[in-house]
């Protein structure tokens, strides 16, 4: 099932809105839950975890910040 254009617009808003902000809670739990590790070992989880929220959500995101393709153009 195909997204339409809006919908994608308000899922990705509400994607960055709501649940990027639930996942950096829970991104910085489990760097504390690791106790304090080394700097570059912190620095790689976040950089990893950073990555990795994105991929699930490539779909939605693709080509928001377009124009809407199934605007008329008159």
């Amino acid at each position: 099932m195909a997204l339409s254009y809006k919908a994608r617009r308000i899922w990705s808003v509400v994607i960055l809105v709501v649940g990027l902000p639930i996942y950096i809670v829970l991104a910085t739990s489990i760097v504390s839950l690791m106790g304090r590790p080394n700097i570059l070992v912190e620095l790689l989880v976040y950089v990893v975890l950073g990555i990795v929220w994105i991929l699930p959500f490539k779909s939605v995101f693709r080509g928001v910040g377009q124009a809407d393709p199934d605007a008329n153009d008159e």
